[in-house]
């Protein structure tokens, strides 16, 4: 069964950055849709990017809360996406997960939770003021 494993949370003061990292366990699952969502307490789950890759193409999305500080990329020989947060403010606090597609969504957009059929487990960012 493949795998999705997080990593690089952890508490940072406003206007520093983190590194999340998203291993997909299986070398050879295909990570041509690849999202980056997250969950603040009280709040629902909402996509923070999405990177789509193939043939020789990226094509990556933002929402609009984080696009010019935070930038996903994707080491498709590692198997591993990355979420390079940088300009942190307070309203970046929650749980971040990521998340794998077999579906062409990530092209064409911010994909949305449902076409995402494989989830990790999250890993924590806290940041304060």
């Amino acid at each position: 069964q493949v795998q999705l494993v997080e990593s690089g949370g952890g508490s940072v003061q406003a206007g520093g950055s983190l590194r999340l990292s998203c291993e997909v366990s299986d070398k050879g699952y295909s990570t041509h849709c690849m999202g980056w969502f997250r969950q603040a307490p009280g709040k629902e789950r909402e996509g923070v990017a999405s990177i789509y890759s193939g043939a020789g193409i990226e094509y990556k999305h933002y929402s609009a809360g984080v696009k010019g500080r935070f930038s996903i990329s994707l080491d498709a020989a590692k198997a591993t996406v990355y979420l390079q947060m940088n300009n942190l403010i307070p309203e970046d606090t929650a749980m971040y997960q990521c998340a794998a597609s077999t579906t062409d969504r990530c092209r064409w957009t911010l994909a949305e939770s449902p076409f995402f059929g494989i989830w990790g487990q999250g890993t924590q960012v806290n940041v304060s003021s």
